[in-house]
């Protein structure tokens, strides 16, 4: 149970929207696929799940070259699209029966009745799905993806139009599935990313630009954030003065943002200064880069 990218390109007349994304992602993993706009995100994901065509390079999933045998890759495959395609006029049990028919399910009643549990569908079951909210819709297509029980998961914005809650459900299924299953799935929602994946990938302007586990990524950060709270003001040269200290952020009358190359360091003299001229730290806490920092330095950097 794999999907394995090998120098996939897709060139739309002189823009590369793909360039050259080699990556695999195996059983058991859920990895976050990230990029801005633009990105190609979506177009690697279509190639992924013979939707698209590649100019050039090779994707497989579970050892199927999706190119050479698009029906039975996608035998194999459960996608959920951005634009996710429903048939509006349909009765959402009206709709899943038809996709487990596509599908040759056997027990088609029970894996109906499985997966409208799983995704939160029962009260909206006997609804058409043009009545139902995006949120609802959304948990549509999330079912029809994985009515066939597929071994590999391609989810493009899945948690997109869901409140809060509904978030979190839709992240414990994904989580659930991502058990037994491989799941590949990109959100503009960093947090959620973060709080489901343990490894990211993100590409910008077509080119992989990040492939690793995201505390690796934090790990690697060449500045930290260190926030501090006193019980007494102070002047913001204070901090400055100290070694290894880039910038220094007014929070509030009391509280200070630091960035800094090595946080044990900043923290060990913020402790030091506080002995020294009798002050009284309040709070003292050190972060590596969050993923939104990470994004926006990885995605940012390379702009012309």
């Amino acid at each position: 149970m794999s999907i394995v990218v090998n120098e996939l390109v897709k060139v739309y007349g002189e823009q590369k929207a793909v360039n050259k994304i080699s990556f695999s992602v195996q059983k058991g993993e859920i990895v976050g696929f990230l990029g801005p706009n633009g990105a190609g995100k979506s177009t690697t994901m279509k190639m992924i799940t013979g939707y698209l065509s590649p100019d050039s390079g090779i994707a497989t999933v579970n050892g199927i070259n999706v190119t050479a045998d698009p029906i039975n890759a996608k035998r194999n495959i459960g996608y959920l699209p951005e634009a996710n395609p429903l048939y509006f006029e349909m009765y959402v049990k009206e709709y899943l029966d038809f996709i487990a028919g596509v599908h040759e399910i056997k027990n088609k009643k029970q894996k109906i009745k499985d997966v409208i549990e799983l995704t939160g569908l029962g009260a909206e079951q006997k609804k058409k799905i043009s009545q139902l909210s995006k949120g609802y819709k959304q948990r549509t297509g999330l079912a029809a993806a994985l009515i066939h029980d597929p071994e590999v998961l391609i989810l493009d914005e899945p948690t997109s139009g869901l409140d809060p809650n509904q978030i979190i459900e839709i992240r414990n299924v994904i989580k659930e599935q991502g058990k037994n299953k491989t799941v590949l799935f990109s959100s503009h929602i960093l947090q959620e990313v973060q709080a489901i994946c343990d490894r990211v990938i993100i590409i910008n302007k077509g080119i992989l630009v990040a492939d690793d586990k995201l505390s690796n990524l934090q790990q690697h950060r060449t500045t930290n954030t260190v926030r501090v709270s006193f019980k007494e003001a102070l002047e913001p040269e204070w901090l400055k003065r100290l070694r290894g200290v880039s910038r220094v952020t007014k929070l509030d009358s009391f509280s200070w943002q630091i960035e800094t190359s090595d946080g044990n360091e900043v923290k060990k003299q913020l402790l030091e200064l506080s002995l020294q001229h009798n002050l009284n730290i309040v709070s003292l806490q050190s972060e590596g880069g969050s993923l939104e920092e990470i994004f926006r330095t990885l995605t940012t950097s390379n702009k012309e």
